[in-house]
């Protein structure tokens, strides 16, 4: 089973997606993901993701597991105090997580979406 190492995560080119249909600011934040394929994790999405400044809410249903690389943000969760987060944060967001980003400064995160999504 080979191993995958991304050398200097926080500088490693990314795809761009291109402006984030979400986005509540003007210009729309920009994002890049670089999708890396993991033998034996299923249906379970692992990569990198990248997003410039800007502010939209939190569009996955399913549970996440985040560690920020680069940059900061603050999250606030549907009816909870906001998290200031910044590299070297881990986040883990429970399935049906629903909030608000707020880019301050692009930020890179590697990260793990989970497929199963749990009914509620």
């Amino acid at each position: 089973m080979p191993v995958t190492v991304l050398s200097q995560t926080s500088t490693v080119a990314l795809p761009e997606d291109g402006p984030l249909l979400a986005s509540l600011t003007d210009p729309a934040s920009r994002t890049g993901t670089l999708h890396i394929p993991l033998e034996g994790a299923g249906d379970n999405r692992t990569g990198v993701w990248e997003c410039t400044p800007g502010r939209f809410a939190r569009q996955l249903k399913n549970a996440e597991l985040m560690h920020i690389v680069a940059g900061s943000c603050t999250f606030t969760p549907e009816g909870g105090e906001p998290h200031a987060i910044s590299a070297g944060d881990t986040l883990f967001f429970p399935a049906h997580t629903r909030g608000m980003w707020e880019i301050h400064q692009t930020l890179r995160k590697v990260f793990v979406v989970f497929a199963d999504i749990p009914e509620q």
